[in-house]
């Protein structure tokens, strides 16, 4: 018996390697997705739009300041960025400032993430009344302006004689409604409830429960929620500038007595040595941590 040959019908037919469309990702059967050309063209245009402006930055600060200041503006680095950061590190206490937003970032960190840890874990897997109206009183919070709180916690400063020290700025922020917010979102879906009753029933109380069970899980929402917090304390300038002094600043508040002169008589590039010497800090704690952080989103993504 002849073997007969069957061609393959309209809708059977699968299309070759060219009549394949291309667009921004292509992928074989079984393979995951590669990027194309026009997606790298794209990842390479916003690359240098996200990062044209620390390059100014740099070019800024390594010029004069009459140079920075003639139109067009310098787009190479010039020789005068060790003379800017000695003449910015004369007129402002650099140095402090650099250790004392070091040290209010840092425990505004890590206030922040181990509270708002806890209190999503309590709004997310406990039972207790009055429980969603709490919730939605922590969020309704998020709507109030910071400018409304300036007074009453200059007051409360000023009794406690609190006055240029850390803890003024440091105290008021030990916990945020967006970092509870955040935890409890992700605590909701990250974290079953078979585990925490698996945990209960193995003996273990509600501290073991919490260091063994809830931090572990939250890990990549705690390393996110903390490098969010810090950059947003880092960059505060509004409250440290009310509270604090310029022989205790922080750097933003620092920077603001960088430049000297007024209107068309500050040297903007001393003011930008000063922005890239408080933004170096946070560039190198993004380098070092980043990678892990990126890791711990993607490793707590995975769901077997």
């Amino acid at each position: 018996m002849a073997a007969t040959l069957s061609t393959p019908t309209a809708g059977s037919a699968r299309p070759t390697e060219r009549e394949r469309p291309r667009g921004l990702f292509r992928r074989r059967a079984g393979e995951h997705d590669k990027a194309g050309p026009v997606a790298y063209l794209l990842l390479a245009v916003a690359a240098v739009i996200s990062l044209f402006p620390l390059y100014w930055t740099f070019v800024a600060a390594s010029n004069t300041g009459e140079r920075v200041a003639q139109s067009p503006p310098p787009m190479v680095p010039g020789g005068q960025l060790w003379t800017n950061v000695s003449t910015a590190w004369e007129q402002a206490e650099m140095g402090t400032a650099l250790l004392n937003s070091t040290v209010v970032a840092g425990c505004v960190a890590l206030s922040t993430v181990l509270f708002s840890t806890l209190a999503g874990f309590a709004f997310a897997k406990l039972r207790f009344r009055g429980r969603n109206a709490l919730l939605t009183l922590v969020v309704a919070t998020m709507t109030v302006p910071p400018q409304l709180s300036v007074i009453p916690l200059y007051r409360i400063i000023t009794e406690l004689d609190w006055g240029n020290h850390l803890q003024s700025v440091i105290l008021p922020s030990l916990v945020a409604a967006f970092g509870v917010f955040f935890m409890r979102q992700f605590l909701s879906e990250a974290l079953p409830f078979e585990l925490i009753e698996a945990a209960r029933v193995d003996g273990a109380h509600s501290l073991r429960i919490i260091w063994h069970v809830v931090f572990p899980v939250a890990r990549p929402a705690m390393a996110v929620l903390g490098m969010l917090v810090f950059v947003q304390s880092w960059n505060d300038f509004f409250w440290p500038f009310v509270v604090l002094t310029q022989q205790n600043p922080t750097v933003q508040v620092a920077l603001s007595a960088i430049g000297g002169g007024s209107g068309h008589d500050i040297n903007q590039a001393v003011v930008m040595t000063g922005a890239l010497v408080g933004t170096l800090p946070l560039l190198l704690i993004f380098a070092v941590l980043g990678k892990h952080i990126v890791g711990g989103i993607t490793s707590g993504a995975v769901k077997s």
